[in-house]
């Protein structure tokens, strides 16, 4: 495998993973009843797991990754010299120390603190690392006051879609509570809470989107002989089918939740958006990496 394909790989899994579970705790702490909240995370018990694994391999091997695609491959990986320059001279190094830090605390959160403050501490830690991500890459490429408001836009992009695309794992999991005489209620107001909360997130998911575009690109990406423009519209075609299918759930499958198969609708639309979230993923990991102009 060569060095940018991995540099591509290790983003994917560690934004999949940062995404997730942000998402997915901070919608159980801030709008699901307590109770169903539990029983909701415990059964994302292994998911949630292995987002952390993940987040912590990635991690770890970031700085060696990176100085191979810098450096002549992966010779250069290992390199103590060109491991401490990157550590210490370029915001990547940066970006990786507040990385490490927050991934660190993380496992402490998740592994050795009580049991009352871990899914709130989740989603502060998962929250910062996706913040974090914009002290480098495009995000980083303009100078003076520019700089600042595409990392603030950028954050906001990030949080918004993770709090969107990161939830649906657990709003799956609640669907089966609708099926439970002891959950229904709570999995009704956990449901209406995250549509209410959707809208929010997906207005500003489209804002920041465009800013983010203009401040990258210039303009509207049009020029499909780069690859990063290609990638981009290919995105935005995937992201507009989750807009779909999300007002079809809101407006169609919720208001029949007591007819027949729309409970089944509901699930599988569901799951066509966290399928089509894994691609839009890929995408973004892919062209992160490739010159916008």
């Amino acid at each position: 495998m060569k060095p940018d394909v991995a540099l591509i790989l290790c983003r994917f899994l560690f934004d999949g993973a940062a995404l997730f579970l942000w998402g997915a705790s901070a919608y159980l702490s801030a709008l699901v009843p307590a109770e169903l909240a539990r029983w909701t995370d415990r059964r994302l018990g292994t998911p949630i797991r292995v987002a952390v694994v993940l987040l912590a391999a990635t991690t770890a091997v970031l700085i060696p990754v990176r100085t191979a695609t810098i450096g002549e491959g992966w010779p250069d990986a290992l390199s103590p010299e060109l491991l401490q320059s990157t550590l210490l001279e370029t915001s990547i190094g940066q970006a990786w120390i507040i990385q490490a830090t927050l991934t660190a605390l993380l496992l402490i959160v998740m592994f050795a603190s009580p049991a009352r403050y871990r899914l709130g501490g989740r989603a502060l830690c998962a929250g910062l690392l996706l913040a974090g991500l914009t002290i480098s890459g495009h995000a980083a490429m303009n100078g003076g006051w520019l700089r600042t408001v595409h990392r603030l836009n950028d954050a906001v992009h990030l949080l918004a879609a993770g709090a969107w695309i990161g939830a649906l794992a657990p709003v799956l999991v609640i669907l089966h509570g609708l099926n439970d005489e002891q959950r229904q209620r709570d999995a009704r107001v956990a449901l209406m809470r995250f549509s209410t909360a959707g809208h929010v997130a997906v207005a500003l998911v489209l804002l920041s989107g465009v800013a983010n575009t203009f401040l990258i690109v210039g303009g509207f990406p049009l020029d499909w002989s780069l690859d990063y423009q290609r990638l981009l519209c290919i995105k935005l075609v995937l992201v507009a089918l989750m807009i779909a299918l999300a007002l079809a759930n809101r407006y169609v499958f919720v208001p029949r939740l007591g007819r027949g198969r729309s409970l089944t609708a509901l699930a599988w639309a569901t799951r066509a958006e966290i399928f089509l979230s894994f691609c839009v993923v890929a995408l973004v990991a892919w062209f992160g990496t490739l010159q916008p102009t």
